[in-house]
């Protein structure tokens, strides 16, 4: 049976140590969310939680992690758990250019206009 868990992942570098309860119960919750996502049916569900609840070593437990998934090792990007109106990968409305846009086009402008004056005035010379 290949793993898709990364080779220094606990339950593979420390096959033999004892399962801690924190562990046991972090899985049995991680096995609970993996049923309700519709990810594991009934048998699988209940061979998972007596595999969790009957395993001795970590080594045991390479079949359930296996079956609901490694935990993410990062964290969510702040642009994702945004409050946005707009979901990640969803195009924003157009905005207007607001006031430093409008300042910016009307410096501009003006400057133009007056390049353009001296260019007038410097050829009817």
């Amino acid at each position: 049976m290949s793993s898709n868990l990364p080779v220094p992942y606990r339950y593979r570098s420390e096959p033999d140590k004892p399962v801690p309860d924190q562990e046991r119960e972090d899985l049995t919750a991680r096995v609970n969310a993996a049923y309700t996502d519709g990810r594991l049916d009934d048998d699988a569900y209940h061979a998972a939680l007596d595999r969790v609840f009957s395993a001795r070593t970590l080594g045991e437990l390479v079949p359930v992690v296996e079956a609901v998934g490694a935990v993410p090792t990062y964290a969510e990007p702040a642009i994702v758990a945004s409050t946005a109106p707009n979901r990640p990968g969803e195009l924003a409305e157009i905005r207007g250019p607001g006031r430093a846009g409008l300042l910016v086009l009307a410096i501009g402008g003006g400057a133009l206009l007056v390049l353009i004056l001296l260019l007038v005035v410097l050829i009817a010379l």
